[in-house]
């Protein structure tokens, strides 16, 4: 793609807008989609939230101050949408964020945008055993592959807070495993 900077001037620029929002759609679609599909699980949800991310990003593109990577910064939008919509999701069906996940989970097998088998539906389900944040860095960091330093600049944590949550992460999912 273009020099990050000339690019956000063409997303600003009414007369290049549409073509590079385009461009901008083409590039982050399927990696934010997967991003927030590892938060959500649900396919429909997934989409849904995906489009609040993306108007939120043209909404707010004017005030990007550019002290992140654009990538960096779509992501914490994906991310932040994506909690926000499970929580929400959660009170209006009057359960809780556990339940609504372990839900999730169980419907992950219908679901025919799951190409899973039975050994990811039991990661899953150990990962929803965790606290939010590890959670999340896990499944960055995993199945997304991000590098510390760019889950640093989406969750705003230092690396070292990463690699440790990592860490604890790794050790009770495999402990979780192995039992089972």
């Amino acid at each position: 793609m273009l020099d990050e900077k000339e690019f956000i001037q063409q997303l600003l620029n009414p007369k290049t807008q549409n073509d590079a929002f385009q461009k901008l759609l083409h590039t982050y679609q399927k990696p934010l989609y997967n991003h927030i599909r590892n938060i959500v699980l649900d396919h429909d949800d997934a989409a849904d939230v995906l489009q609040n991310t993306f108007i939120k990003v043209f909404q707010n593109l004017k005030n990007f101050k550019g002290e992140s990577k654009l990538f960096s910064w779509m992501y914490r939008i994906a991310t932040n949408e994506a909690l926000t919509f499970l929580n929400q999701k959660a009170r209006k069906s009057g359960i809780s964020s556990e339940s609504l996940q372990n839900k999730a989970i169980d419907n992950l097998k219908a679901d025919v945008y799951f190409d899973g088998n039975d050994i990811q539906i039991a990661l899953h389900k150990a990962i929803a055993t965790l606290p939010e944040k590890q959670q999340l860095v896990f499944k960055m960091k995993y199945f997304e592959e991000l590098k510390y330093e760019e889950i640093s600049e989406i969750l705003g944590t230092s690396v070292g807070a990463l690699k440790a949550s990592y860490h604890h992460a790794v050790k009770k999912i495999e402990a979780l495993l192995t039992v089972n």
